[in-house]
């Protein structure tokens, strides 16, 4: 009987799939705190990668797509709501659904305005992480990996080797969650940890683990799968994790409030308003806790159980719904609200005037985007959007000294301040230029598809045109502006209206290509190619009536021929590189 007594014990030593032993029966002090410690770890840290695989997956599988609804569909507030909600859905993270944004928002492709409502929607689709684990998708999480991992390394299209990453993912992600639940089963019985759970039922002590638990690993998803893990366990009563939830929604916060760092301040007004929205969401509910306890009770209750075995029966569903009440009662309260929350904010952080600085400076590039092309892409021609803007200025500034009369002595010095303007502003087009071929050679290093690989090579070939311009007007233009003052001679009139109506086009040509650049239009790139043939056929008839003026001697041609050729030439040669430009946007936009 003994022998007998020793082998049941052996038998029921059971291994679970986080790979360490338990035994059934076996009193609290025999808990091996080094093996839970590790299970609990590890299986966080599965869940993390799990997470990140994920997101890397659907991101790759999207490609632009992403960027593309979150860029067209957030005019409307409400359905900015449901698209914030679906993308969060999809990702499995609402710290990386604000990130996007600031990032989004850094790169132009919408206004702080427009995020708000993403925000909101994007507290709702976190919630659906909660709710898969209460349905328990942990016991399928081998044959997710299993699938995700036959997908990412058997599958021909790279498409299917997305998806299959992402389904990958999200089985490493759900193998971690069960990890942990299997390591925290001896807990059930260990008394003094049950007490500490008990006591989390202070809404106070609740919410301050919560936010800074999340905080700490900046994953709310990941907080509410381990709350939920607990209840699992019936170690979690109702009234305990419903604060922890509502902590979790201030510490997931800190990611885009570090997103945010280093930033323009259109992109920190979205981490305030992320912060403001769950701060103000969590304020009105943590009054609320015992009704919406009652509430979700009604909803999800399991009857003829009791003690260990109904809490862990029933907290877990609670949980996940009190999870997205809260965050979709938060959503509509805040919706109406949005216009009178954004000037709340605006008064957190008012408008000023970013163009103070005189030292070249990056506006848009942000390095955590890197391993992300789509956005990475997109930020890189909005800092390339200020390129084509400089120019626009340089080429208007250093055509005035060539038709004005001899200046007086104060105008002289308006036109040295005028050389140094150029000075400055090219300056900043060899930064900008350097930096954001820099920044696309390292993203083109990372995992892009065949379009983004494209686009990034694309840029780096229009920022070394663009650079060009800036060449053109600072080493040719401005030294003919001191031959030109040297003459003493102004142009003839008709010379001085040729070359006046030659820059007015290349400046429109410089408009349409700002319009072109912004969101790669092929309808006013191709407009720009059709301007750049007729314009060089124009420069040439200019230069023929030119010449003709000339041979007549006429005294004001023959004097200013040089200068007036010269000029004429580099206003060309601006066109050209220009329809360059417009002439990669189209071979991109066929493709």
């Amino acid at each position: 009987m003994k022998y007998f007594s020793k082998a049941k014990l052996l038998f029921a030593i059971v291994i679970n799939s986080s790979g360490f032993l338990y035994a059934e029966g076996i009193s609290t002090n025999a808990i091996n705190w080094g093996f839970l410690t590790m299970g609990l770890f590890g299986g966080l840290s599965l869940f993390l990668y799990g997470m990140a695989k994920m997101s890397d997956g659907l991101k790759k599988a999207a490609g632009n797509q992403m960027r593309n609804i979150l860029a067209t569909l957030t005019k409307n507030r409400v359905v900015a709501l449901f698209v914030g909600a679906f993308v969060t859905m999809v990702i499995q993270s609402s710290s990386a659904t604000t990130v996007m944004l600031v990032s989004f928002v850094q790169a132009n492709l919408m206004t702080y305005v427009q995020s708000i409502g993403i925000i909101l929607g994007a507290n709702i689709g976190t919630t659906i992480t909660a709710q898969l684990v209460a349905f328990k998708l942990t016991d399928y999480a081998l044959l997710m990996i299993t699938v995700g991992f036959t997908l990412t390394v058997f599958s021909k299209k790279e498409s299917l080797r997305h998806i299959g990453e992402a389904i990958l993912g999200f089985g490493i992600l759900f193998f971690g969650m069960k990890i942990m639940s299997d390591s925290m089963y001896p807990l059930r019985s260990f008394q003094p940890f049950i007490d500490t759970m008990k006591g989390l039922e202070n809404p106070f002590f609740g919410l301050m683990i919560g936010a800074a638990f999340t905080a700490l690993i900046q994953s709310s998803s990941a907080f509410t799968g381990i709350v939920i893990v607990l209840a699992q366990q019936g170690l979690l009563t109702l009234e305990a994790g419903i604060p922890l939830i509502l902590g979790a929604n201030i510490g997931t916060c800190v990611t885009a409030g570090l997103a945010s760092i280093g930033t323009i301040r259109e992109a920190k007004r979205v981490a305030i308003a992320h912060v403001l929205f769950n701060i103000g969401g969590v304020m009105i509910f943590v009054w609320l806790i015992p009704p919406l306890a009652e509430l979700v009770r009604s909803l999800s209750s399991v009857s003829g159980l009791s003690g260990m075995e109904k809490l862990a029966a029933e907290t877990p569903r609670q949980i996940a719904n009190a999870h997205t009440i809260f965050n979709i009662s938060v959503g509509l309260i805040f919706l109406p609200f949005t216009g009178i929350l954004a000037k709340q904010v605006y008064r957190l952080l008012p408008r000023i005037e970013e163009t103070k600085g005189i030292k070249p400076a990056l506006w848009h590039l942000d390095d955590s985007q890197i391993a992300n092309p789509a956005i990475a892409v997109k930020l890189a021609q909005t800092e390339m959007l200020r390129m084509i803007k400089i120019l626009s200025r340089m080429l208007d500034a250093c055509f005035h000294p060539f038709i004005n009369d001899e200046p007086k002595r104060d105008e002289v010095y308006a036109q040295l301040s005028l050389i140094d303007g150029i000075d400055m502003r090219e300056e900043k087009i060899d930064f900008l230029e350097e930096h954001i071929t820099n920044y696309l050679f390292q993203v083109s290093r990372g995992e892009l598809n065949a379009l983004q690989a494209e686009e990034a090579f694309s840029l780096i070939s229009m920022a070394d045109n663009m650079e060009s311009v800036g060449d053109i007007i600072h080493r040719n233009i401005v030294p003919l502006i001191y031959k030109k003052q040297a003459l003493k001679e102004p142009f003839s009139k008709e010379g001085e209206k040729e070359l006046v109506a030659f820059h007015t086009k290349v400046m429109k040509q410089m408009s349409r290509l700002s319009e072109a650049f912004s969101e790669l239009n092929l309808e006013m790139a191709q407009k720009v190619l059709n301007k750049d043939i007729k314009y060089q056929n124009l420069e040439a008839e200019y230069r023929q009536a030119h010449m003709k003026r000339v041979q007549k001697e006429k005294t004001k041609s023959v004097e200013t021929h040089e200068v007036h050729m010269e000029l004429m030439d580099m206003l060309n040669q601006i066109n050209v590189y220009i329809g360059n430009i417009a002439k990669t946007i189209t071979d991109l936009k066929v493709q």
